[in-house]
C-alpha cells in the first residue's frame, strides 16, 4: 500500500523540452493497478516558453493541479519525473495514446493514458441544476421572521483576539461581497488596518504569532492541505512559508518564549505521516526537528514543552497499538508505557511550576472507565497523585496561569452543559464575578493577554449566538465588546433540553431535545432527527445550535441523540459503539425517537432524519433500516459504502486504517464483509422508500463525491426524483456562504414539501 499511497500526494514542478507540443498538450487519463486496487491519475500537459509544465490529478482522492516536478517530451517519448519519491513515468505517444511504464522504488506497473477532456470531480451529470434548486427552495413559506440568511450569514464582525501585550486587537470583518478580510485595531489610538484580504480561498483560521506578526491557513477548494501564511500588524511582508503542493501543515506549538518561531508538522517527506519542524514565521526557514522515517510504525504525535524541545512521542505499532517514548536527557528516547489505541494517556502540559522538570498534568483512563487528570511523574512512570475526576464523565480540561507561575487555574468538562471547577483563589474570584453577572450561559476565555491585565470573554448560550465581553481585572469592569448576532433575539429563539433516556438493551443514553413554540403549546409537531458525525468519540453538546434554530422556527422539532460511540461518556460506553456502526448505534437513535414520542412532543408519522458527515451515513442507513419510520431524509457529505470509502480515505489517515476497521468492519473477516454488506445502504438501494435530499463538496477528501454519486445514480435508475447539490469549491461540509445559504434554503424546501401535509406546491414560482 505504500506505493499507492505515495503516488496519491505526488508533487510536481516541470521543465522540459519542447516538441511536437501540439499532440502531447491537453489532458490525459488512465488507472494504475496497485495490489488490487485501481486508481483514478489524470496528467495535464501544457507548454511554457521553456518547454512543458504539468499536473495531476487523483478524483479518487479528491485532489486536483497536483504540480509535477520534471517533464520532457523527446522524440514521442514522454516522461514524467519526481526525484525524491524515487518516482518516474515514461510512455510512448502512439496518436491518441501514451503506453507506458511507471516505476518506484525498483519496482515496475504498466500504465496506458489515453486523451480526454479535463473533469471537475465526480459524475458531472448528476447535480441538479441551479434552477430546479431554486424551485425547492420556494417549497418554504417565506413569511418567518427569520430567514435562512439570518441564521447561516456570517456575522459582520467575528473572531477576537488580543495581541499578547495586548496593545493591539484583531478581528474579521466581512464586506458586501461577503469576504472575511482580518483586521488589527490600535487600542491606543484606535486605528484600524486590513492586514490580511480574503479573495476566493478562505481564511481557514488565523492567530498572534507575537506582537507584531500574524500567522493564518487556507487550503484550497476545502481539500485540507493547509499552508501557513504570515503577515506584518501593518499588511506588509506577508508571506506563505510553506509553499508545498500536496502538503498539509499543522501547528504544534506557538513558543511563547521564541517569538519568531513555532513548531509544525507536515507530510512533506511522505504523504502518510507528519514530521516536526521548527519554523521561522518571518524567513520561512525550517529545520526537522525528528525523522518519522517508519512509515509501517509512525508517530503519530510529538510532545514539546514550552521551550520547544521535544520531550516524547507516541508511535503506532502494528497498527493498532501505540507506545509513548520519553527522554530523560534531551537525546535518548525511552520506552515507557506499551498501550492499545483505546487507551487513553496524554500530556496536557508539563508541571513548569515544580522543580522537577519530568513533573506533568496527564489524562488518563488507563486504570478508569472514565479519563482523570493525574499529577505525574514521567522519568519514575508513575502517577504522583489524582487531581479530578467524574463519576459520570471524562473529564481533561485545565488551564494554566503562565503570568503567576504556571498556576493551576481550573479544571473543566462537558456533561449536559460545559462545567468550570476553578481551583486557584483567583480563578474562583474570577468565575464567582463570572457567573453571578452571566448565570446560566456558557463562559470561555477567548483570549487574555501575558500579563492578564486585559481579558475578552465570549458568552454563550442556547439562544445566544455568542457575545464579546472584555474586561479589565485592576478596574474590575465588564465592556460589551460585540454581539455577534444582535438580530437574533434570544426569547425568539427555542430551548435546547438535556434529555436522558435508556436504549432497548440497557444503556443510559444522553441527547438533546430542541422543540419549536407549537410543541410547547401542545401541539404534536414534526421532527427532525440529527445523528452526529464522527462517530467515534464526537458527541453533541448544549449550546446555539444554528440549525435547530432554524428548524424550530419553522416548527419542526429537533432530536439529538449522544449514541453509543459518542465522547465524554467513558470507556466502556465508547467501545460499546464498536463494530455497531449502522446498527445498535442505529438503535440508540431510534430509542431516542421513541423517548420523545413517548413524551407527546411530535408527531410520529411527521419524522425526517438528517446529518453530515457519519450523520450523513446514519440518513441513508436509517432510510434502508427502519424504512417506515422516516418521512424523508438529508444526507449531507455521507458515507454510502463502507467498502469505497475505506478505499478512498486521504493518505494521512492510511497509517490508522487497522484502526477504523476496528471501529467499523473488517471486510478481510467473513463475518464482518457481510455485516459491511448488509449496513451500506449502496447494497439496500431497494429498501429506500422515501425522498431523499443529498449535498456534497466535490474536494472532500475524507468522504469522497462517489459517495454520494453511488446513492444519486442508483435511486435515479430506479426512478426516485433526488435533489443532488453539488458544490465544486468545497470540501467535506460547506464553508462559503452562499454555498451555506442555499444548501439550507433547498433544505427547509425539502422538508416543508415533505413533512408538512398541507402543502401542495410550491409557495412561489
Amino acid at each position: 500500500m505504500t506505493l499507492k499511497l505515495t503516488i496519491l500526494a505526488v508533487l510536481f514542478l516541470a521543465m522540459a523540452t519542447q516538441v511536437n507540443a501540439q499532440d502531447i498538450t491537453g489532458s490525459w487519463k488512465g488507472k494504475l493497478s496497485v495490489q488490487g486496487t485501481e486508481i483514478p491519475l489524470v496528467f495535464d500537459i501544457t507548454t511554457t516558453d521553456d518547454g512543458f509544465t504539468s499536473t495531476m490529478d487523483s478524483p479518487s482522492q479528491g485532489a486536483t493541479g497536483i504540480p509535477m516536478d520534471e517533464t520532457t517530451f523527446v522524440n514521442d517519448t514522454l516522461t514524467i519525473k519526481f526525484t525524491k519519491a524515487g518516482i518516474k513515468y515514461v510512455a510512448t505517444l502512439k496518436q491518441t495514446s501514451l503506453s507506458g511504464t511507471f516505476y518506484q522504488s525498483g519496482m515496475e506497473f504498466p500504465l496506458t493514458l489515453t486523451k480526454t477532456e479535463k473533469t471537475l470531480p465526480g459524475d458531472t451529470s448528476l447535480p441538479t441544476s441551479d434552477e430546479e434548486l431554486e424551485k425547492l427552495s420556494n417549497w418554504n413559506a417565506t413569511n418567518y421572521k427569520y430567514s435562512v440568511e439570518d441564521y447561516f450569514a456570517r456575522p459582520k464582525a467575528r473572531s477576537f483576539n488580543l495581541s499578547p501585550n495586548g496593545n493591539y486587537m484583531s478581528y474579521r470583518e466581512k464586506d458586501e461581497n461577503a469576504k472575511n478580510h482580518v483586521y488589527v485595531k490600535n487600542l491606543k489610538t484606535g486605528e484600524i488596518k486590513r492586514v490580511i484580504e480574503e479573495k476566493e480561498e478562505l481564511i481557514r483560521g488565523f492567530g498572534w504569532a507575537n506582537e507584531n506578526r500574524l500567522v493564518y491557513v487556507m487550503d484550497k477548494g476545502g481539500n485540507e492541505d493547509y499552508h501557513l501564511f504570515a503577515v506584518n500588524i501593518d499588511g506588509s511582508n506577508q508571506k506563505e512559508l510553506t509553499p508545498f503542493d500536496g502538503v498539509k501543515v499543522n501547528i504544534l506549538n506557538g513558543l511563547k518564549e521564541d517569538k519568531d518561531h513555532m513548531i509544525i508538522s507536515m507530510n512533506q517527506n511522505n504523504p502518510q505521516i507528519f514530521e516536526p519542524y521548527k519554523i521561522n514565521i518571518v524567513t520561512g526557514e525550517l529545520k526537522q526537528l525528528y525523522k518519522n522515517e517508519d512509515a509501517a510504525n509512525p508517530i503519530n504525535s510529538y510532545i514539546f514543552d514550552k521551550d520547544g524541545n521535544l520531550r516524547g512521542f507516541v508511535k503506532m505499532r502494528d497498527g493498532v497499538n501505540m507506545d509513548f517514548y520519553y527522554t530523560v536527557d534531551g537525546e535518548n528516547y525511552e520506552l515507557k508505557k506499551q498501550l492499545n489505541w483505546k487507551d487513553s494517556f496524554s500530556i496536557a502540559s508539563f508541571n513548569y511550576a515544580s522543580n522537577n522538570p519530568h513533573e506533568a498534568y496527564v489524562v488518563s483512563n488507563l486504570e478508569t472507565d472514565k479519563t482523570q487528570i493525574f499529577l505525574y511523574d514521567l522519568k519514575e512512570d508513575k502517577v504522583i497523585k489524582k487531581l479530578f475526576s467524574h463519576e459520570e464523565y471524562d473529564v481533561s480540561g485545565l488551564s494554566l496561569s503562565r503570568h503567576r507561575g504556571y498556576e493551576l487555574d481550573y479544571f473543566s468538562y462537558e456533561g449536559e452543559k460545559k462545567v468550570i471547577v476553578p481551583v486557584s483563589d483567583y480563578a474562583k474570584k474570577l468565575y464567582k464575578k463570572l457567573n453571578n453577572k452571566f448565570p446560566g450561559y456558557n463562559i470561555s476565555v477567548a483570549d487574555v493577554t501575558d500579563d492578564e491585565s486585559k481579558y475578552l470573554f465570549f458568552i454563550q448560550s442556547d439562544k445566544l449566538y455568542g457575545t464579546y465581553y472584555s474586561y479589565d481585572p485592576a478596574k474590575d469592569k465588564f465592556e460589551l465588546l460585540y454581539n455577534l448576532m444582535p438580530n437574533l433575539k434570544e426569547s425568539d429563539m427555542a430551548e435546547m433540553r438535556p434529555i436522558t433516556f435508556k436504549s432497548r438493551d440497557g444503556l443510559t443514553l444522553h441527547g438533546y431535545i430542541t422543540l419549536p413554540k407549537e410543541a410547547l403549546n401542545g401541539e404534536k409537531v414534526p421532527l427532525i432527527v440529527n445523528p452526529h458525525g464522527g462517530p467515534q468519540g464526537i458527541r453533541d453538546s448544549w449550546g446555539f445550535n444554528p440549525e435547530v434554530q432554524l428548524f424550530a422556527s419553522r416548527g419542526y422539532a429537533t432530536l439529538q441523540v449522544n449514541f453509543r460511540i459518542s465522547g465524554g461518556y467513558g470507556k466502556t460506553f465508547l467501545e460499546s459503539g464498536f463494530k455497531q456502526i449502522g446498527r445498535k448505534a442505529m438503535d440508540d437513535v431510534e430509542d431516542g425517537i421513541q423517548y420523545v414520542i413517548d413524551q407527546g412532543w411530535v408527531d410520529k408519522d411527521n419524522i425526517a432524519i438528517y446529518g453530515a458527515s457519519h450523520g450523513g451515513y446514519a440518513v441513508l442507513r436509517g432510510l434502508t433500516k427502519t424504512p417506515d419510520l422516516y418521512a424523508c431524509g438529508v444526507d449531507y457529505v455521507g458515507v454510502s459504502n463502507i467498502f469505497t470509502f475505506m478505499k478512498t480515505i486521504p493518505p494521512y489517515w492510511k497509517p490508522y486504517l487497522k484502526i477504523i476497521k476496528e471501529i467499523w468492519y473488517d471486510e478481510d473477516v467473513p463475518e464482518e464483509k457481510a455485516i459491511m454488506k448488509e449496513v451500506s445502504p449502496a447494497f439496500q438501494i431497494d429498501k429506500i422508500k422515501k425522498p431523499l435530499f443529498v449535498a456534497q463538496g466535490a474536494n472532500d477528501p475524507r468522504v469522497n463525491i462517489d459517495e454520494s454519486d453511488q446513492i444519486v445514480k442508483a435511486l435515479r435508475a430506479k426512478g426516485f426524483d433526488v435533489p443532488y447539490m453539488v458544490k465544486y469549491n468545497e470540501g467535506h461540509g460547506f464553508a462559503k456562504e452562499e454555498n451555506s445559504i442555499a444548501l439550507y434554503k433547498a433544505m427547509m424546501g425539502f422538508f416543508a414539501k415533505h413533512l408538512n401535509k398541507n402543502m401542495k406546491q410550491p409557495i412561489k414560482d
